[in-house]
């Protein structure tokens, strides 16, 4: 499907909200039928499978999972006794890697991907202008980190409902709630999760206006994300962690104490929106002045 088959024809004059509409509508289309796109989700939703075979298998015999000896993960010691664990256990794992290198790909290729191919300057023909383009390319990309984060969190609720039993889940305080509680609780992670992913999303859009290959744009994404996830393990850097966009990623697992501990989870989706305020403002100043050639 082309651009021009699924953008309305514009107009000089009373459509430039019309054509909007229709850009962020392409852009969701574009962005979830590239074969890139899906053959990252199949991976991700692949991961939680495997983690629940390969807790299945070791615990096939009564065993519990690390041995007893305090190793692993520790929603993984869990999911035996309860499925609904996976889904954490999942998304822990995939958080720090796997996720966030999705983004990155979908991130960098959103704008230096267009340019790339060419059409970059036929979209801003169009009477929506440069503003209105980065902003649905960079809500296509929010959405693409909310599906990401979905299939995840659905793999894994599906895979342990039938490898596990469900029911009430044990808080990490030591409490029992009960299991729509825990439901609730689940939805409210996944969203989290999601929304710690929007600063790495702004961050790629910023180096996407940087460059006109695809390419090129998703690597340094990848590759800024590697290097500050390193930064983020030394302990001489201390002092400059907690502006690391990784640092609170984990912080959702505060969202299954009893009560809820909001503090790192309020200064994760704090340290997002500051990253998506000073990259996205840098993504906008750079591409509306940018000489735009393919």
């Amino acid at each position: 499907m082309s651009r021009a088959e699924t953008l309305p024809e514009g107009r000089p004059a009373g459509r430039s909200a019309l054509w909007a509409l229709g850009l962020f509508r392409s852009e969701l289309t574009l962005t979830f039928r590239r074969w890139r796109t899906l053959a990252l989700l199949a991976v991700l939703a692949a991961v939680p499978v495997l983690i629940g075979i390969a807790v299945k298998i070791e615990t096939g015999d009564g065993s519990s999972v690390g041995g007893g000896g305090g190793e692993g993960p520790a929603f993984l010691t869990q999911i035996t006794n309860n499925g609904l664990f996976l889904v954490f256990a999942a998304l822990a794992a995939t958080l720090p890697v796997f996720l966030p290198m999705a983004v990155g790909v979908v991130a960098g290729d959103s704008v230096a991907g267009e340019s790339n191919a060419g059409t970059l300057r036929y979209l801003l023909v169009a009477p929506a202008g440069r503003t209105r383009l980065l902003l649905a390319k960079y809500t296509a990309t929010m959405a693409f980190c909310l599906v990401a984060t979905l299939v995840v969190a659905v793999s894994a609720l599906v895979t342990g409902a039938l490898l596990f039993p469900l029911g009430d889940v044990m808080t990490i305080s030591g409490t029992r709630i009960g299991f729509g509680d825990a439901m609730v609780r689940t939805v409210l992670i996944a969203a989290v999760v999601a929304a710690s992913l929007t600063g790495l999303a702004a961050l790629g859009l910023f180096i996407s206006t940087l460059t006109g290959s695809g390419i090129a744009a998703m690597a340094a994404t990848v590759g800024l994300l590697i290097t500050v996830q390193i930064l983020d393990t030394i302990p001489q850097l201390q002092a400059i962690h907690p502006y690391l966009f990784p640092h609170y990623w984990l912080s959702f697992t505060d969202l299954l104490r009893e009560p809820v501990y909001w503090d790192e989870v309020l200064k994760n989706l704090g340290l997002q929106g500051l990253y998506v305020a000073v990259f996205g403002s840098a993504a906008w100043a750079r591409f509306t002045t940018k000489d735009i050639t393919a």
